[in-house]
């Protein structure tokens, strides 16, 4: 009897444990969201930028890019005047890969951008970040952010 109790409470605890990282993980990529989102929106670049990979790939309206191209041209709209002026995130969902150390954040933005010499921009957009837990740090490592057609 004791045998059969054992067996049972340890398969108990090998299925609560993984919902629990999970939970912990998706914590922590809120967390983080809230972070990276914070940084963006306060145009704070050093802060912003260190939440990205190295090897990151961005898929934006404008086309695909990297992390030294992204900073690059990022950092010149910044400096020629242009800037976040609003931003503000909803329906997030979090996905947790089963091994806990990948996460899928994908959610809609509205951001109000000032560009240089011109009225404020309001968009919407759709965003997805892609983070991996590498040597204990999370990272995000695929961005995919794409207009929401104001039509629809």
């Amino acid at each position: 009897m004791s045998r059969i109790f054992v067996g049972a409470s340890l398969a108990v605890l090998l299925s609560v444990a993984p919902a629990a990282r999970a939970a912990g993980v998706e914590q922590q990529i809120i967390a983080l969201e809230d972070a990276v989102n914070k940084a963006y929106a306060e145009n704070d670049l050093p802060h912003y930028f260190a939440y990205y990979a190295p090897d990151l790939r961005a898929l934006y309206p404008e086309g695909p890019t990297n992390l030294p191209d992204y900073v690059k041209s990022w950092t010149q709209f910044v400096k020629d005047g242009g800037k976040i002026e609003h931003f503000t995130t909803r329906d997030m969902k979090i996905q947790v890969s089963p091994s806990g150390d990948a996460a899928v954040a994908s959610y809609q933005a509205s951001v109000t951008t000032l560009n240089p010499g011109k009225k404020p921009e309001d968009e919407n957009f759709n965003e997805t970040d892609v983070w991996f837990n590498r040597d204990g740090a999370w990272k995000i490592v695929e961005i995919h952010y794409s207009t929401i057609d104001a039509a629809k």
